[in-house]
């Protein structure tokens, strides 16, 4: 049985998912299809319900729920591991009302969390997220909110951080800040989607326990970044919420959604049911 899989090149995604993509565990007759895409393309192919499995962002998740149920492995969520909002020059937070700020998709968690702390914000650019720090330096606009490897990079090309915007999320909900997760499509078997929630913690489980296995996998997607960044960016986004989101990662969703829609949704109709 063949079922597409879509996660991002970034290296917490290859590390995690490449027992999984290899069979190096136990796959139970299923043979996961990788679909390789930057995550606001994986927004947009789950929104279409193009997807079987795939990695989406939290915010994303929010208009999708009802169709997708979220995996409790594979997550993204952690504490000081959020989007930086940054630019060139040095802009006070009563400035950025009138300032153009650059996002990494306007469905992506980031966007969400820029919203959160400074909804008056109204011109936003969608870019892809390693041109974000580009247009700053060119220009192009004024500030940008980063996410992924750039966080480690942004000072050395003279940027620097106006705000942590999962700091902010962090300090006014006391909630870990989720970022993405792995969802399945409803349309399968309750019994399937089980199954593929346990696959999914048994690649991370051995990721964990073998992190030498999936080096060239995560190297044939990140061969323009340091070694040194792509340890930094599996140490700061795979950690144990990825093997299970458990009760605090399950409360920050339930939190985020009832910020998005103002009232509460519960668990149940969210998460996939072992």
């Amino acid at each position: 049985m063949n079922i597409t899989i879509g996660f991002s090149p970034c290296p917490n995604d290859t590390f995690m998912f490449d027992a999984l993509i290899h069979k190096k565990i136990d796959t139970r007759g299923i043979t996961f299809v990788p679909v390789i895409e930057d995550v606001q393309e994986l927004n947009l192919r789950c929104l279409a319900h193009e997807l079987d499995v795939s990695k989406i962002s939290y915010h994303a998740f929010s208009k999708v729920y009802k169709d997708y149920a979220m995996c409790t492995s594979g997550s993204a969520l952690g504490k000081g591991v959020g989007p930086l909002l940054i630019s060139k020059k040095d802009y006070t937070t009563d400035q950025l009302s009138q300032l153009s700020v650059a996002i990494p998709g306007i469905h992506t968690t980031a966007a969400f969390l820029l919203d959160y702390a400074f909804p008056k914000i109204h011109e936003k650019h969608e870019m892809i997220f390693y041109e974000i720090e580009s247009a700053i330096l060119s220009g192009t606009v004024d500030t940008g909110v980063i996410i992924h490897e750039n966080r480690f990079t942004y000072e050395q090309r003279g940027l620097h951080k106006i705000l942590d915007l999962g700091t902010y999320w962090e300090e006014k909900t006391k909630l870990p800040i989720p970022l993405g997760g792995i969802c399945i499509n409803r349309n399968n078997d309750p019994k399937l989607q089980s199954t593929v929630n346990s696959l999914l913690r048994e690649s991370v489980e051995y990721a964990f326990s073998h992190p030498d296995s999936s080096k060239d996998y995560v190297r044939q997607y990140a061969q323009e970044m340091e070694a040194e960044i792509v340890n930094k960016h599996i140490n700061t986004y795979v950690n144990p919420y990825s093997l299970d989101i458990g009760k605090e990662g399950k409360e920050a969703v339930l939190r985020m959604f009832q910020e998005i829609f103002g009232k509460k949704v519960e668990e149940d109709e969210i998460f996939v049911t072992n």
